[in-house]
């Protein structure tokens, strides 16, 4: 309790519940779309913008939100194209972001800037800017998943149902895309480009254990998250390593727990049943 005194513990604790939320909320969409592999991607060319940010003298994360919205868009629009695949549009952006990102961070004029807070990310060093852009991020994706859940869900789960419905399905597309870029922006100081998909997928997979239900892998996948956060939070102050990759493994270590334990229960109630067959 005594590390409630300190003002970046504080900090840390409410960016764990303000990323926690935008994340729930984004990557159950993700998860259940199957966008892992356009989030991956989406996360390592947002450092081309922090790159460009570093070189221009103006805020690596408006930077790398820009680029990452920008990416988000051509990832899309070129995905729809017949001869464009998918995943090769992704891999263009993904590159090509990583490509920038270094050409520009060597070019920045001064000395060389101290990448690993971008690349690995650490919780304990958000500021109230932080908090105010993730508070905001969660407030804007709260009131747009409340107003839109139903087209949300139908077009997770169906896009050719949510057209004969008359939903605008490639909006909502873009639009979701977008909040999947400035999600991933949001939460870098946090856990750093090469772990934050991580944050996006594997709270929604341990929630989809317990539940198929969008709404309640939502709820879940909040409380995991945060779960997570915290246990992490602790390990990086009694081991002294970085809080990225300690949110990260405790996140891993909840998953295993559960599929484990998920699976010994299933056993057991299958032996039950047998017996009583057998009975």
């Amino acid at each position: 309790m005594d590390l409630l005194q300190y003002t970046f513990f504080q900090h840390a604790l409410i960016g764990s519940l303000l990323a926690s939320i935008a994340c729930g909320l984004v990557g159950t969409y993700i998860v259940t779309r199957r966008l892992v592999f356009i989030s991956g991607g989406l996360t390592h060319s947002s450092f081309g913008g922090i790159g460009m940010g570093l070189y221009a003298g103006i805020s690596p994360i408006l930077a790398a939100a820009i680029f990452s919205v920008l990416s988000a868009f051509g990832v899309e629009w070129l995905s729809k194209r017949k001869d464009m695949r998918e995943d090769s549009a992704i891999a263009v952006f993904w590159t090509l972001g990583m490509a920038l990102g270094i050409m520009f961070t060597f070019l920045s004029p001064g000395f060389a800037p101290d990448l690993s807070a971008y690349l690995f990310g650490n919780i304990l060093t958000i500021t109230m800017g932080d908090i105010a852009l993730l508070g905001g991020l969660a407030a804007l994706l709260i009131l747009f998943f409340v107003l839109y859940i139903h087209p949300i869900i139908y077009i997770a789960f169906d896009r050719e149902f949510a057209r004969s419905q008359g939903i605008p399905v490639q909006l909502f597309e873009y639009i979701l895309m977008m909040f999947i870029a400035l999600t991933i922006v949001a939460c870098l100081r946090m856990v750093g480009i090469v772990l934050v998909i991580s944050l996006l997928t594997i709270p929604q997979m341990t929630a989809n254990l317990f539940s198929h239900r969008f709404q309640r892998i939502i709820w879940l996948s909040i409380g995991i998250g945060y779960l997570s956060c915290l246990g992490g939070l602790m390990i990086s102050f009694y081991l002294n390593v970085p809080s990225g990759a300690s949110i990260i493994f405790f996140s891993i270590i909840i998953y295993a727990i559960c599929k484990i334990g998920k699976s010994f229960w299933l056993t057991l109630r299958q032996k039950k049943e047998v017996k009583l067959l057998q009975s």
